[in-house]
């Protein structure tokens, strides 16, 4: 991997707070956005469970992406992180205290759309450490059965994610493609109020495991045999497009700023972070050259 640049690193302006009703415990939960030094990085605190209990936002502490995204051990540990993370990096916010009173995020509308609106708020300013924005010379590919993650060297400026969704022939979900260049502008405008989706088969299951006993069919989008149940889409691709959201969150796990094309056929939690914890080590790699140098 290779530096081809770097930006200021930013923080946010002012802090920011949302509440709602965490999706998989169902507690009423608040979230607060506070500014952070430069080189912090995203930290969450559990404001719940006293000082020192904070999670840096990071692939290395990482413990579970079964249907979501779950960083930290034990005692201290956030789930469903994906879409504050998303939010975050969508709008450039570097360094940030991610301070939670629960043990997950608020729901919202399954959407980051809530989170960029209060961070929008908020305002950004720009901090005076320098961030690298890193490339591959070479594709690199994950891969699972009847799912592939790459991450493409291009000729073009920023991060470009294409989405490739097939649940096969017979699914009430069509296959849909999304493609976006990154941008705070294109994240919001575009991606930011996509939400989270299940098959029919898939939300009863939760609701047998005895998650989301607050949330209705009507807060997420659905898919029954004839389309999503009590509810309708924001964008014909609308599930493409929150997979995406996901990626965004889920390539922030590695700290730096990335420059490419991710091409994603059918990829999810799992191989969204097996690609990041490869370009970390590449990373790592890297950097001990640099400084062998």
């Amino acid at each position: 991997m290779r530096t081809l640049h770097h930006r200021n690193e930013q923080t946010l302006a002012r802090p920011a707070q949302i509440e709602g009703v965490g999706f998989l415990t169902g507690a009423t939960v608040r979230l607060r956005f506070l500014p952070a030094a430069v080189s912090t990085g995203v930290v969450f605190v559990r404001g719940d469970l006293g000082a020192g209990a904070m999670v840096p936002a990071l692939v290395d502490n990482v413990t579970g992406t079964q249907r979501r995204t779950t960083l930290g051990r034990e005692r201290v540990s956030v789930s469903l992180v994906e879409h504050v993370l998303a939010a975050l990096a969508g709008l450039r916010v570097d360094n940030c205290y991610v301070e939670v009173n629960g043990a997950e995020p608020p729901g919202l509308d399954g959407s980051a759309r809530g989170f960029v609106r209060v961070l929008q708020e908020a305002g950004t300013r720009l901090q005076p450490a320098r961030r690298p924005i890193w490339s591959v010379a070479t594709p690199i590919t994950v891969s699972q059965p009847g799912a592939t993650l790459t991450l493409h060297p291009t000729d073009k400026p920023g991060l470009r994610i294409s989405y490739l969704l097939d649940y096969g022939p017979f699914a009430p979900l069509h296959p849909q493609t999304h493609t976006e260049i990154i941008t705070p502008e294109s994240f919001a405008d575009n991606i930011a109020c996509c939400r989270t989706f299940l098959l029919e088969s898939e939300a009863l299951e939760l609701k047998r495991q005895g998650l989301g006993a607050r949330t209705r069919l009507s807060d997420l989008l659905v898919f029954g045999p004839h389309g999503p149940i009590d509810n309708s889409l924001r964008f014909a691709n609308e599930p493409a497009r929150h997979k995406i959201l996901d990626l965004v969150g889920d390539l922030s796990l590695l700290g730096n700023d990335l420059h490419g094309h991710v091409v994603a056929y059918r990829s999810g939690h799992p191989l969204n972070v097996e690609l990041v914890r490869v370009l970390a080590q590449r990373l790592s790699v890297a950097s001990r050259h640099r400084t062998a140098a």
